[in-house]
């Protein structure tokens, strides 16, 4: 099964990690409103140079997904496909400030 892992290349450990919501195009109709998600647990820390893997959910139509709807392997980069999507990730820093970064994957 896919996962998702993140490694903290920083000095310092992040607290209170969460990755937004991921949400899919959705592919039975082509310009329609996302119908499934991806929501992923969240982490009170990563310390420096550590790697998590993080579990998740799919959602679908407002409920969860059984395993068999699962969406993960949506987010898996495959050569000569395209998979764009944007992990949104927020995290606070060691003085405890919260920071967001955005991140596009597979454009």
């Amino acid at each position: 099964m896919p996962y998702l892992e993140l490694t903290n290349t920083t000095d310092h450990v992040l607290r209170r990690i969460e990755i937004l919501t991921v949400f899919l195009k959705n592919e039975e109709i082509i310009g329609g409103p996302s119908l499934a998600h991806i929501r992923f647990e969240s982490l009170e820390s990563i310390k420096s140079q550590e790697n998590a893997v993080i579990r998740h959910q799919t959602w679908g139509d407002g409920k969860p997904a059984s395993p068999e709807q699962d969406q993960i392997n949506r987010l898996k980069l495959v050569d000569g496909k395209a998979r764009p999507y944007v992990l949104d990730i927020s995290w606070q820093d060691v003085d405890g400030k919260s920071r967001f970064q955005r991140i596009p994957v597979g454009h």
